[in-house]
């Protein structure tokens, strides 16, 4: 039977919307970048002439080598112990059952399903009191509260995909449980790890809130310093903001489609059932 090719009206304006909704996110995107490559640029549709000395003048000016180095530490910081933390904590949950286990996964769920800022003012007054805001610490500190939920969130699916078999085969070897986890689930558990590590480092790198409520002077990520650059007083070239802007839009890209090609994003929500004979 033949399809028909007549779409429904509220169809039409549904793809309308989304239709113009990219337009205007492309022409917006599309004007930082030309922007950031052009000389000069007022009464026309595009720039006189084009450069790169934005480029330069913005790794100078907003010295982004220490900036990009504070975001590398920081993302490597917070990976590493959130998936040291996150990767035992999901397990339990997967295989063990035990008075309470969905609510406590629910709680670890309120800091992604939360704004970060309900939650963020309270925590850096805190981390303020005791002397860990205005450092590399307490950026870190304010990010694992997202991240680490994030890797049981990611890591779930993936260990309820592994037969218990296998690690009952095991036991049943002779291996104890480090044995278990170390040389049966850790390999089997690697893409997982990848994927909730890459997954980690996006939102690192993109969050805003709690690292600038947490951030000093030289805690600062490349978001952060993004947004000081753009509201700093003082007279500097709207080119040389949006090459940083492009600088931080090309890098986030490079992340998500690193992520993508590591996780399938229905693996986050995807449960598998458990079976009834067990």
């Amino acid at each position: 039977m033949r399809r028909s090719i007549v779409a429904s009206p509220a169809a039409w304006l549904v793809w309308g919307a989304v239709i113009i909704f990219f337009i205007g996110l492309a022409g917006v995107i599309g004007s930082v970048v030309v922007n950031s490559f052009g000389l000069r640029w007022f009464d026309s549709w595009l720039p006189e002439a084009y450069t790169t000395q934005w480029y330069g003048q913005a790794w100078d000016e907003f010295t982004l080598l220490p900036v990009l180095t504070v975001t590398l530490v920081v993302s490597l910081l917070v990976v590493g112990i959130s998936v040291a933390v996150g990767v035992p904590a999901a397990y339990v949950l997967a295989r063990r059952a035990f008075p309470g286990s969905r609510i406590l996964y629910l709680l670890f769920l309120l800091p992604i399903l939360m704004p970060p800022i309900t939650y963020g003012i309270p925590l850096a007054t805190v981390l303020y009191k005791y002397g860990l805001a205005g450092h590399l610490s307490g950026v870190v500190l304010a990010n694992l509260v997202p991240s680490i939920p994030f890797v049981i969130l990611t890591m779930t699916p993936f260990i309820e995909q592994i037969d218990p078999a296998i690690e009952r085969a095991a036991r049943m070897c002779g291996a104890r449980t480090r044995h278990v986890f170390l040389r049966i689930l850790a390999p089997l558990l690697i893409p997982g790890i990848l994927a909730a590590s890459i997954l980690v480092v996006v939102r690192t790198v993109g969050m805003f809130e709690l690292t600038f409520l947490t951030a000093g002077p030289d805690s600062q990520t490349l978001v952060v310093a993004l947004f000081y650059s753009m509201s700093a007083a003082g007279i500097r070239a709207q080119q040389s903001v949006d090459a940083m802007a492009v600088i931080y839009c090309v890098m986030m890209l490079v992340l998500l489609v690193v992520a993508l090609r590591f996780v399938n994003p229905t693996q986050l929500v995807a449960r598998v059932k458990e079976d009834p004979s067990e």
